[in-house]
């Protein structure tokens, strides 16, 4: 029989959110409840009888609470298989009580790393050895025995117990399932630690846990499932983070691009809004208020700007909002630190389109990047060097005007966030072409030069990597372009700094490359 009814629930946990109502109820189902030190106070503050674990085992907490549960009376408890008639013999034989349910949560390894001022003393106290243990071993035994890690989990179980006085075999095999990913989770976090500590960040071992947060409704196209991890830890302000106000519900490519439009605005200081489409910037701007910058982003391409995705460092304050909704603007969705009561209520015009709030934005955490291959991963530092132009040197006899310069800073940044091949052509801190995952880096500078038009005459031109010819330069004088930034290190820099010469044009030299495949 698949049913399993609950006689004795052992409980230790660390986080007691829900913990009392729980346990009151499994108590009124005359569940007897087993409980240690910290939650055995708990409950019998709350009024309820908990029979202690060192009673259980005959043994006392002992080592400053490092052990308590590890005993054979806990686990024989735990892992005797209730059909098999030797278990029944050597449980009967040594007097040992089952245990038809263990709820436990773990030290709070992770919160303790995060913590900011944590000693290596305190996070390695905090690596719990017992709850695992127990964890485990009912998950092993979900034939007979339950398992609850998280308190979300509290209420569904009562909830069958009360209806079908026992827990059922899917249930059980469901909740074993999330106990064995938590102590995966468990054990990734501390062998990360270690491995940092050591000074390895790229261990031999790489071992990640993620939460699935939503299941999309399909991948990057129809026929492709797909759903949204998260990083338990992560505590920055990122889209895993945000908070959903109004709209339909995301897709694997707005979360992508949400996440782009992110990174990017939080390049500048200064009130930015930027519009993404199929993960490229096709407009970016900075201006002295946000409904300018999100005005003049748009007006970069507003051809490629519809059914975009915007991003913003500030919050949307009425008069960004009434220009987002103006000229009946299609819109996918919208990311920026908040939105003012005003602004949402006239965005509420545009029921379907998605809101996400993501609180004060700073700048973007040093972090992995990672991407699946075909049998492995790829590891890499995040992209977050090389725009301070500390180490930026003019290389043509004509030096960049203070315009030109701030110009050029400003392509430089967006242009990182462009897949490469990539351009960027930029006037008066905004966006007026871009060139972007082009096979040849002169289509990339035809390519924004096209959609520049008339608005290249003037502009500052970025390039993501150096320029191996120059043509380069000499497509970029056609359209009008002034002033040229790019990392510098062909073989032919002599070739493209006399072109830039023979044309009147300024040309700076980063040092720095920002391929973006």
């Amino acid at each position: 029989m698949s049913l399993r009814k609950i006689s004795r629930a052992l409980l230790s946990v660390s986080d007691k959110t829900g913990l009392v109502d729980f346990a009151r109820g499994l108590s009124a189902l005359g569940v007897e409840l087993v409980s240690t030190g910290g939650t055995r106070k708990a409950l019998a503050d709350a009024g309820l009888a908990a029979r202690d674990v060192s009673d259980l085992t005959g043994f006392p907490e002992m080592l400053d609470g490092r052990v308590k549960t590890l005993h054979p009376r806990v686990h024989a408890g735990i892992l005797a298989i209730r059909d098999n008639p030797l278990h029944q013999a050597v449980m009967r034989q040594h007097e040992l009580p089952f245990i038809d349910l263990v709820v436990v949560n773990l030290y709070p390894f992770e919160q303790t790393v995060a913590r900011t001022g944590s000693t290596h003393e305190e996070i390695v106290e905090n690596i719990d050895i017992g709850g695992p243990s127990m964890i485990r071993g009912a998950a092993k035994n979900y034939h007979d025995v339950a398992v609850i890690v998280e308190p979300a989990d509290y209420e569904p179980l009562l909830k069958e117990l009360r209806e079908s006085g026992g827990t059922s075999l899917e249930t059980r095999e469901r909740l074993a399932a999330k106990a064995y990913a938590r102590t995966g989770a468990y054990d990734a976090a501390i062998s990360t630690y270690f491995a940092r500590k050591l000074g390895e960040p790229f261990a031999p071992t790489l071992n990640l846990s993620f939460r699935r947060q939503w299941k999309l409704r399909y991948g990057e196209n129809p026929h492709q499932h797909a759903a949204f991890y998260v990083e338990p830890s992560a505590a920055h302000v990122c889209v895993a983070n945000a908070e959903v106000l109004q709209g339909k519900e995301l897709s694997y490519n707005n979360l992508l691009d949400l996440d782009s439009a992110l990174n990017l605005v939080r390049e500048f200081d200064e009130a930015a809004a930027v519009v993404l489409k199929h993960n490229n910037p096709c407009g970016a701007a900075v201006a002295s208020n946000l409904a300018e910058a999100f005005q003049r982003a748009w007006d970069g391409d507003p051809l490629s700007a519809f059914g975009g995705i915007l991003g913003f460092n500030r919050e949307v304050d009425e008069a960004t909002a009434a220009r987002i909704v103006a000229d009946k603007r299609f819109v996918e969705c919208a990311i920026a630190p908040g939105f003012s009561p005003t602004a949402l209520e006239i965005l509420k015009a545009k029921e379907n389109m998605r809101l996400l709030r993501t609180g004060p934005i700073g700048p973007s955490p040093a972090s992995f990047d990672y991407r699946r291959v075909d049998g492995g991963l790829l590891v890499q530092e995040r992209d977050l060097s090389g725009d301070d132009m500390k180490n930026a040197k003019g290389v043509t006899k004509r030096e960049p005007t203070r315009q030109e310069r701030i110009d050029l800073v400003f392509a430089w940044k967006v242009c990182k966030h462009v897949k490469s091949n990539a351009i960027v052509m930029a006037k008066d801190g905004m966006v007026v072409g871009v060139g972007a995952g082009q096979m040849s880096r002169v289509d990339a500078v035809q390519a924004a030069a096209k959609k520049a038009g008339d608005k290249a005459q003037g502009s500052a031109l970025a390039s993501d990597a150096f320029f191996p010819f120059p043509d380069n330069v000499h497509e970029a004088a056609k359209v009008g372009v002034t002033a040229i930034i790019q990392p510098g290190g062909s073989k032919k820099d002599n070739e493209s700094i006399a072109a830039c010469d023979e044309h009147g044009m300024a040309m700076v030299f980063t040092g720095v490359r920002h391929f973006r495949h």
